[in-house]
């Protein structure tokens, strides 16, 4: 089968774990789906109005994480870093079962599910996949944040740029060709926040499963947990992380050149929104063999699979 068709997993994958801001137990498992379904979520502890699809327009909230509510007010939080990992891996099609609101936050990267999903392999069908082409340059500013979305003609390049007036060793910038690039380092960078912000979090009633570790602490200059920095860049990475997530949100992956500085989960959705807002923006391509794009084939996501 051709790397440009759908797809989804080769079997059941179960992860467990607690929700970074509920506290709670979660066991989570990633159930594979027919082509053209998409990345559903089910709600496996309600009974009734417990699906809920992957859509840029179903985030009712992207603080500190991104939630997605059905037209019923069902919800399931904390979706990020394991959409980002589906959208690495090429994942086309998945049901996503959970017995909480917030998925498992795991140690606050993308690393344990990349590596449960690649040793479970894939499923290929005959299907071809879709990608959304950016067709003109959409910004959206909040402030002094902001993101752009222009057009590139073979790839997803993620240029994100962080800037703290409270701790400047998190200032940072870095770029990644998504679907070019190694991509380890992205997968293995975890959240992190200030030590000064921890009780503030808590007293919002956010980040009750937060500890060392699932998310790096800065007190001033210091790292406070024991494993250091994975990668030099591990701040910025995340935010790619987290922005790879958020972007596949759009229901396929994209072709276009992303740029960001100090956005989050929040101006993403907001740039995600501008850029469907007019059909001109953007096309949906179904591709075949006359017109992938060759990056799709310079780094194939199918290369751990027999």
């Amino acid at each position: 089968m051709s790397v440009l068709n759908q797809k989804t997993l080769k079997k059941s994958l179960k992860f467990e774990g607690i929700g970074l801001h509920s506290g709670k137990k979660v066991v989570m498992t990633l159930i594979p789906a027919r082509p053209n379904t998409g990345i559903i979520f089910k709600r496996s502890d309600l009974k009734i109005n417990n699906l809920i699809h992957s859509s840029v327009f179903n985030v009712s909230s992207a603080s500190y994480c991104t939630k997605l509510t059905n037209e019923n007010g069902v919800s399931v939080s904390t979706v990020e870093h394991l959409m980002a990992a589906l959208c690495g891996l090429g994942i086309d099609n998945l049901l996503i079962e959970l017995n909480s609101e917030e998925l498992p936050i795991m140690d606050g990267s993308a690393k344990n599910f990349v590596g449960e999903i690649e040793n479970i392999g894939f499923n290929i069908s005959d299907q071809p996949i879709r990608v959304i082409k950016v067709n003109k340059k959409i910004k959206y500013t909040d402030g002094e944040k902001f993101i752009t979305f222009e057009p590139n003609r073979i790839s997803l390049e993620i240029d994100f740029e962080i800037k703290y007036k409270q701790n400047s060793i998190l200032n940072q910038r870095n770029s990644k060709n998504i679907y070019m690039d190694e991509l380890k380092e992205v997968y293995d960078s975890r959240t992190f926040c200030l030590f000064e912000d921890v009780e503030k979090l808590k007293k919002m009633g956010l980040a009750q499963g937060g500890s060392l570790n699932n998310a790096i602490v800065l007190k001033g200059n210091e790292i406070l947990n024991d494993e250091k920095l994975r990668n030099p860049k591990e701040f910025v990475n995340h935010k790619i992380l987290d922005c790879l997530g958020d972007l596949y949100l759009s229901g396929y992956r994209m072709v276009g050149k992303i740029t960001s500085s100090q956005g989050g989960h929040n101006v993403t959705n907001q740039g995600l929104r501008e850029l469907f807002s007019n059909n001109e923006n953007f096309s949906i391509i179904e591709l075949k063999e006359k017109n992938i794009p060759h990056s799709f084939l310079i780094k194939n996501p199918l290369k751990s699979t027999a």
